[in-house]
């Protein structure tokens, strides 16, 4: 684990010559991969909110874009959310996001999420319409159900193999959006390799696929279009419905 300190607030004064190489050592890294592998949607989401690499994200310029776009905003925390305070938020048009950088000793690798995968990995697709009325829909539908441990569960599933590691079939070619593949070269190397396993998106049977999070993926599964996960939402609502009784 890093050695960081985890702050609850992001204080932009306190970023570091070594922060300031990391991000943008990480961005300019991935950005290699992004620009000829990542989903186009991606691509243009990223220009939209402005990041580069040579300045480190300031929450409070990212936010005034991010509303003038749709209306949602990241929220700074120390570290990984509980469940119910992280649908909560999404219900709510928010995003959970740290603020602390890995250090460049934990390029390749860091147990945990920090402002690079929650930051660059994430946040450029709040400003794209399906993706976030797909995640407000998640979080609504956990908030009607907070206390169902299963359904709750098996709306952690759908984050996982959507948000964090997705694959969407763009102009022929399967590229990815999710944020664990945009900040992870090694992921981001594993889902471009030809024999990794790549699934037909499928509602029912993700929200019965089980991951891990310490492992490269063993499976990726593919949309078509990012209106494809907000046509899902009907479809995740019946499966809920399922478990709900």
């Amino acid at each position: 684990m890093s050695d960081r300190i985890r702050p609850e607030k992001q204080i932009y004064s306190n970023y570091t010559e070594e922060d300031k190489k990391v991000w943008n050592t990480l961005f300019n890294r991935q950005y290699k991969f992004i620009e000829k592998h990542a989903s186009q949607d991606y691509i243009i989401a990223l220009n939209k909110i402005g990041f580069s690499p040579d300045i480190i994200p300031d929450f409070r310029e990212v936010n005034s874009r991010l509303e003038n776009i749709t209306g949602w905003k990241l929220t700074t925390v120390p570290c990984i959310s509980p469940a119910d305070t992280f649908f909560k938020l999404l219900s709510e048009k928010t995003f959970t996001a740290t603020c602390w950088l890995r250090n460049l000793g934990e390029l390749d690798y860091i147990e945990e999420p920090d402002m690079f995968h929650d930051v660059f990995g994430h946040a450029p697709l709040l400003t794209n319409s399906d993706y976030v009325t797909f995640f407000k829909a998640m979080g609504d539908i956990a908030m009607k159900n907070i206390d169902n441990l299963k359904l709750i569960t098996m709306l952690q599933r759908l984050y996982w193999f959507t948000i964090e590691f997705g694959l969407v079939r763009d102009a022929g070619e399967v590229k990815f959006y999710g944020a664990g593949i945009l900040s992870s070269l090694n992921e981001t190397k594993h889902a471009l390799n030809p024999d990794s396993t790549k699934k037909i998106f499928n509602v029912a049977e993700i929200m019965q696929h089980d991951f891990r999070t310490d492992i490269i993926q063993e499976e990726y599964y593919v949309i078509e279009s990012f209106s494809q996960l907000s046509d899902s939402i009907a479809e995740i609502e019946r499966e809920a419905d399922k478990v709900i009784g």
